[in-house]
């Protein structure tokens, strides 16, 4: 079994257990933030990716804006954001972003994007410009980005480093053996490069990265993954459960149990992170606000 669209449950192999099991109810408010978005025509992680968590935030209001539109260029299996050809950014797309901070009074404002490797830049510019009219538009506001590899461009980290934010969040998403089958566009070494790269680059940001869990992993893997990633100068990771978004994704191997979340939130702090969320339900930017330094 797994989950979908918010909570709708789809029979597809393992049976969903006893702790996965939440119902989410569609609020007013919840409801009219997601119409204020569509006029606004902001696309939200939250509604492309089917997050669990959607009604829960929003109810806050606490969003994850994906700049560069919602189609990605790159074929992940775990992932239910559209693949194809992306249109050319969209540069008005920053003001109206930054117009929804103000508008909702967000304090902590998260930022993401598809893939965008038909860009010179990997999108780099546009979080550049994103993050410049935030800034403008509501002062104190925090701002955390999760990026994309760049093709491995180490300038367009240097780019997103220099524009102000709080956060640099990049997730490596699952451990190396299990790349090519998840991630096949993708490379676990050049991730832990562009860690690398944004913890040189600033001390005064926290760099922070993100697991999957449920896709065939072991423990003994995961454990050399969180070396890795804080052998490469991240301090935060968040690790949660994979839920397979669609019936031709990769598929569940495992519900991982709260007990055992706990227990690699207790090794990840033993090893060295500074913060750590773990729990089935934990996204990148699930109470994102809480991992700050």
């Amino acid at each position: 079994m797994v989950v979908r669209d918010e909570g709708e449950a789809v029979v597809c192999g393992l049976r969903l257990p006893p702790w996965m099991k939440r119902r989410n109810r569609e609020t007013e408010e919840t409801l009219a933030l997601k119409a204020w978005l569509r006029r606004n025509r902001i696309h939200t992680v939250c509604q492309s990716a089917g997050c669990p968590n959607l009604p829960e935030c929003f109810q806050k209001p606490t969003v994850t804006f994906i700049i560069l539109g919602n189609v990605c260029t790159r074929h992940c299996r775990f992932c239910r954001i559209e693949k194809g050809t992306p249109l050319p950014p969209d540069f008005q797309e920053p003001t109206r972003i930054a117009g929804a901070v103000k508008t909702f009074r967000i304090s902590h404002a998260v930022v993401t994007s598809v893939t965008r490797d038909d860009l010179q830049d990997g999108g780099s510019g546009h979080f550049r410009r994103t993050i410049h009219s935030i800034r403008t538009s509501t002062k104190g506001v925090h701002i955390e980005v999760l990026v994309p590899d760049f093709g491995g461009s180490l300038d367009g980290v240097q780019e997103v480093m220099g524009a102000g934010i709080d956060v640099f969040g990049h997730n490596i998403e699952t451990v190396p053996r299990l790349y090519p089958a998840v991630r096949p566009e993708s490379d676990f070494f050049r991730s832990l490069e562009v860690l690398k790269s944004a913890s040189m680059l600033s001390s005064d940001v926290c760099v922070k990265s993100g697991l999957m869990l449920g896709l065939g992993e072991t423990f003994e893997e995961v454990s050399d993954t969180l070396s890795k990633l804080l052998d490469s100068g991240c301090r935060a990771v968040s690790i949660g459960q994979y839920l397979m978004p669609t019936k031709n994704s990769h598929p569940v191997r495992e519900y991982v149990s709260p007990e055992r979340f706990e227990c690699l939130r207790d090794h990840a702090l033993r090893l060295g992170f500074k913060r750590v969320a773990s729990g089935p339900y934990v996204r990148s930017s699930y109470y994102a606000e809480t991992m700050m330094p």
